[in-house]
């Protein structure tokens, strides 16, 4: 079977044969949070990040967004909306941002350049709400403004094979490229893969369980003496790091 070459198509075809199943469980160790997203539920996170990004902000295909996330699951949404709308990501240092995502941690930092770049913010809570307090002028509240998006969402310019989806680490990767590398990858094939890296900086583990008709189990800062318990639990096949 010929591989999807942009997210559009990859995503429409786990719709079509899997939409029930589990795509993204995320756990966060050290408040012991635990949310599951089928692949119908993480692609309706993914069209209201996309319309926000889009519709809301204005970005168009080719600009470039930072993800500047720690591990979670909405950090494989915003991936995903990115590449949906046809966006790179590049790096936090990128002189051509158009936007970022970024958590508590690195909101002060962030806004200072909100004249410059769109800034999206989330306080990475349990259900993707909103922060406690207003975020700075400037800012976008994800937990405020993705409610209201719908969840579907079509490009008016989509995203071409040839498109660049990253740019990260001295590494460059089109669309299509993306898509080829992670049906090779072999983590997981159709079984559940249980990672404690970034999806960010290792699209892989995300990119790979997608487009093979698998799924992803992912860890933010892991208790080692929880992992194997996790690994049961969640019936995973495979790990990363390996």
């Amino acid at each position: 079977m010929t591989t999807p070459t942009t997210f559009p198509a990859v995503l429409a075809a786990r719709l079509r044969a899997e939409p029930g199943q589990p795509l993204v469980t995320f756990y966060d160790d050290a408040t012991g949070e635990r949310v599951e997203l089928s692949v119908t539920t993480w692609a309706n996170w993914v069209a209201k990040a996309s319309s926000l990004l889009v519709d809301e902000l204005g970005l168009e295909r080719g600009d470039r967004i930072c993800v500047d996330l720690p591990p979670h699951w909405l950090g494989t949404v915003f991936l995903g909306a990115a590449w949906n709308c046809g966006l790179t990501v590049a790096e936090p240092g990128d002189p051509d941002l158009a936007a970022v995502v970024c958590g508590p941690e690195t909101l002060v930092d962030w806004s200072a350049r909100a004249s410059d770049l769109a800034v999206l913010a989330s306080a990475l809570l349990p259900l993707g709400v909103r922060f406690a307090e207003p975020v700075p002028a400037g800012v976008t509240d994800v937990g405020v403004d993705i409610w209201s998006q719908p969840d579907a969402f079509q490009a008016w310019d989509p995203p071409q094979p040839d498109d660049l989806a990253i740019e990260t680490a001295g590494r460059s990767l089109t669309q299509a490229r993306l898509w080829s590398e992670a049906a090779a990858a072999g983590l997981v094939g159709s079984g559940r893969l249980l990672a404690v890296a970034d999806p960010v900086t290792e699209p892989a583990i995300l990119c790979e369980p997608l487009v093979s008709g698998g799924s992803l189990v992912l860890v933010a800062r892991a208790e080692p003496h929880r992992l194997e318990a996790t690994y049961v639990a969640e019936h995973a096949t495979a790990r990363f790091p390996a």
